[in-house]
C-alpha cells in the first residue's frame, strides 16, 4: 500500500500540487489520470523520489519516502518496478539480456536461477520463442512485454507504469493492459498507472483519481466514473479521450 498525505510542491511561484490525499492499495491497479499541465506528472515523480515535495507525506506500508537517508531510498527503490513510456530496451542485449539486466545488477543468485528466471518470465508474457531476438526485430507490443517481463523480474512490490500504452494500436493496448491487471494479481503488486488511455481507466481502473489544477478532483472506480455524480471536468475530460 501507498499512502500519500498532503502534497504539496511549487516551482518559483507557480504552485503545481496544492495538498493531494491518496490511498493505492496493494493487488490493484491504481490509475492517475488528468490533463497535460495539471500536475499528474509532478505527482508522480514526487511519488517515486525524483522531486522533492515542499511538504507532505509518501508512505510505503508506512515508510516515508521524503524523509529517507539515501541507503534507505536505494533500498526501497530496489522494491519498485519501473514501466517506462518508450519500453527503454537496450538494442544491443537480446529479449532475454534485458530481462536478465535488473537481477545481474541487483541480485545474488547464480547466473542459471536468474536465467530461469527470465525464461519463467518471458513465458508468462508469452515471449519464451523470442527470448533471444534483439529488440529492432520484434513489434512494439512484444518490446513493451519485455519491459514488463524486466520490471516485474526482481519481485517488486511497487509497480509504476508511465503511458504503458503510448504508441499502441487499440488492440495491443488492450493485450498490454490485461497483463499487467493479471500480474498486478497474482504478485499482489502496488500498480500505478499515470495514462490518458480511456480504455484503460474503463477496464482495469481498480482504482482512479482524476487530478485537476494541482488538486485530487475525483477519486473513484471505472464503474463509478460515468456515475452522474461525477464533476463536468471529469466527464468532459473521459469523453475527449474518447473521440
Amino acid at each position: 500500500m501507498i499512502q500519500v498525505k498532503s502534497l504539496y510542491k511549487r516551482f518559483g511561484d507557480k504552485e503545481v500540487l496544492k495538498g493531494i490525499d491518496a490511498t493505492f492499495e496493494a493487488g490493484k491497479t491504481n490509475l492517475v489520470i488528468g490533463r497535460s499541465g495539471a500536475g499528474k506528472s509532478v505527482f508522480v515523480k514526487c511519488m517515486i523520489g525524483l522531486i522533492t515535495p515542499d511538504v507532505g507525506e509518501v508512505l510505503y506500508d508506512g515508510r516515508d519516502l521524503v524523509g529517507m537517508d539515501k541507503p534507505s531510498l536505494l533500498g526501497l527503490r530496489r522494491e519498485m518496478g519501473m514501466l517506462f513510456q518508450g519500453s527503454a530496451l537496450f538494442d544491443s542485449m537480446t529479449v532475454v539480456e534485458n530481462v536478465l539486466f535488473p537481477m545481474e545488477m541487483f541480485s545474488r543468485e547464480s547466473y542459471d536461477r536468474r536465467y530461469h528466471r527470465a525464461m519463467e518470465l518471458l513465458e508468462r508474457v508469452g515471449l519464451a520463442d523470442a527470448a533471444n531476438k534483439y529488440p529492432a526485430e520484434i513489434s512494439g507490443g512484444m518490446m513493451k512485454r519485455t519491459a514488463i517481463a524486466r520490471a516485474i523480474a526482481l519481485n517488486p512490490r511497487y509497480l509504476f507504469c508511465d503511458e504503458p500504452n503510448s504508441g499502441l494500436d487499440p488492440k495491443t493496448s488492450m493485450v498490454i493492459d490485461q497483463l499487467i491487471y493479471e500480474i498486478t494479481r497474482e504478485y499482489g503488486i502496488t500498480t500505478i498507472v499515470n495514462t490518458h488511455d480511456m480504455n484503460s481507466v474503463h477496464s482495469i481502473g481498480d482504482k482512479i483519481i482524476y487530478i485537476h489544477n494541482g488538486l485530487k478532483e475525483w477519486e473513484g472506480s471505472s464503474a463509478t466514473i460515468d456515475s452522474p455524480d461525477t464533476p463536468e471536468s471529469v466527464t468532459l475530460f473521459v469523453n475527449a479521450g474518447r473521440l
